[in-house]
């Protein structure tokens, strides 16, 4: 497209985000100094290639999904945040008192105070995080706590109430077996190893090793299930954008937030911590009416997808910026 057109598109899509109103081409007449001949011509060309379409309601234009993303990638900057803005996020990225995830998760709280929109922490353990050390507590004649810790320091613990046969000192030998071999295995292999390489050795020197075995297998997969967390930021308030004024489209995305398996899609798999990446409408697997930008963080040995979820309509470029800014600040190692 010529200069006047890639003009004429982008004052498309910012006054329809901004009014949720379709554009005539009177309305821009005036701010191209164009007779309204010109910018029908000009609109026609952007329909022709797919870049705005017809409102049903009106004779007016409205941006389309490839409107959108030709926008994304070639009209947009990133707008940089406000000072106001800069001072909320500090304050948590800046509070040494709280644990990095408990920052992350204060953090999307404020990204949707500042958005309007819902945004999600999928947060994971990460490769690098990798087993310490196994303990295992006594704490009564049939019930012992499992610790298990990592060399970044994070500690989970289970406990378990042991049946008759299951005595506490195998428990212990398998500890210190697992102590042994699997000590600086990633903490997202051991589940793996635990099964081929621990349960064989277990099953010729422990009596009861299936039982022993589940009680590890399940303290690591309790560890493995904390690690793996999902935290919203404003659930409900992509349903205040005037897209979301039928009860049925509000009923099924709801119940996607309700629903892990869903909520699950929306994680970055692929690019490195530091890419804000945009999926529009179908180009997403979580939902066609919906815009998800997202993008994936990686600091002190935990990582996860950072993701806010809008109408198509979003304010593209300052939920960019937002993110690329959030990304210089998680991605910087302490």
């Amino acid at each position: 497209m010529d200069e006047r057109q890639n003009k004429l598109l982008k004052a498309i899509v910012e006054s329809y985000i901004k009014t949720v109103k379709p554009i005539g081409s009177k309305s821009l007449c005036k701010k191209f100094n164009c007779s309204s001949a010109t910018i029908r011509n000009e609109m026609a060309v952007l329909e022709s290639l797919g870049f705005i379409e017809k409102n049903h309601i009106s004779s007016g234009r409205i941006p389309s999904e490839a409107g959108y993303k030709y926008y994304v990638e070639h009209l947009m900057k990133p707008k940089e945040l406000t000072g106001e803005d800069v001072l909320k996020l500090q304050t948590i990225f800046k509070n040494n008192e709280l644990e990095l995830s408990d920052s992350i998760n204060k953090t999307v709280e404020i990204i949707s105070e500042l958005t309007h929109y819902t945004s999600i922490i999928l947060g994971k353990s990460s490769s690098e995080n990798t087993l310490s050390q196994v303990n295992i507590i006594p704490i009564s004649d049939n019930k012992i706590v499992a610790l298990v810790c990592t060399d970044k320091g994070i500690v989970e613990n289970k406990q378990f109430t042991l049946e008759n046969e299951a005595e506490i000192n195998e428990i212990v030998k398998t500890s210190e077996i697992i102590n042994k071999m699997l000590v600086g295995t990633p903490i997202n292999e051991v589940s793996k190893r635990l099964e081929f390489e621990i349960k064989p050795i277990i099953s010729r020197q422990i009596k009861q090793y299936e039982t022993v075995y589940n009680i590890f297998a399940d303290a690591f997969n309790e560890f493995l299930n904390k690690r793996e967390n999902i935290y919203f930021g404003g659930k409900t308030k992509i349903f205040n954008e005037p897209e979301y004024n039928d009860a049925f489209e509000i009923k099924q995305l709801a119940s996607k937030f309700e629903d892990k398996d869903f909520i699950k899609r929306i994680e970055e798999e692929d690019g490195s911590a530091g890419e804000v990446k945009v999926y529009i409408g179908e180009e997403n697997d979580f939902d066609p009416n919906v815009t998800i930008i997202k993008s994936k963080y990686k600091r002190n040995g935990e990582e996860g997808t950072i993701a806010i979820v809008g109408p198509k309509r979003m304010e593209y470029d300052r939920v960019v910026g937002l993110l690329e800014y959030l990304q210089k600040e998680l991605n910087e190692e302490d």
